[in-house]
């Protein structure tokens, strides 16, 4: 069985604002998560973010130059390891999930998200191309609004 696949079209706030949220609620249902992103410099960015996003809390986690991988809650990275056996795979900003699933067992999760800018016109690209490519491979599929309260709308 594969894992479910929802992409989240972000509208009105930025993948600063919805990224620590998503990764607390996976973590309160005890799901590790990998969150893997294009380039190093913006996995620098996230590592920074995770420990300041929040006066009252941070989100512990760690990159492979940290060590002890297998050990992080939440796992940043560039490539389809998956070295902390997450249940929650997010894709940011265009990370290639078509070819993590070619790739890799996708049965080792039980959700992959895809989380795009919907004013980005590349990540906009990107995330339909994916969707059209995971859709062919019969795969199943939710796509997921930003709405004008901030709640997320199943929308297909």
């Amino acid at each position: 069985m594969s894992a479910e696949i929802w992409f989240y079209h972000l509208q009105r706030q930025p993948i600063e604002g919805v990224l620590p949220k998503l990764l607390e609620k996976s973590l309160e249902n005890r799901w590790r998560a990998t969150v893997q992103a294009r380039s190093e410099e913006r996995l620098v960015a996230l590592d920074q973010l995770l420990w300041t996003y929040s006066d009252a809390s941070f989100l512990a986690h760690g990159r492979a130059c940290d060590g002890d991988s297998d050990m992080q809650p939440v796992f940043l990275t560039t490539e389809h390891d998956n070295p902390n056996g997450s249940a929650l795979r997010l894709f940011i900003e265009g990370a290639d999930i078509v070819g993590h699933i070619r790739e890799c067992d996708s049965a080792a999760y039980k959700r992959m998200i895809v989380l795009f800018n919907g004013h980005d016109n590349e990540e906009l690209t990107i995330a339909r191309r994916q969707w059209q490519d995971l859709k062919a491979l019969a795969l199943p599929l939710t796509y997921w609004q930003q709405n004008d309260a901030d709640r997320w709308e199943k929308k297909a």
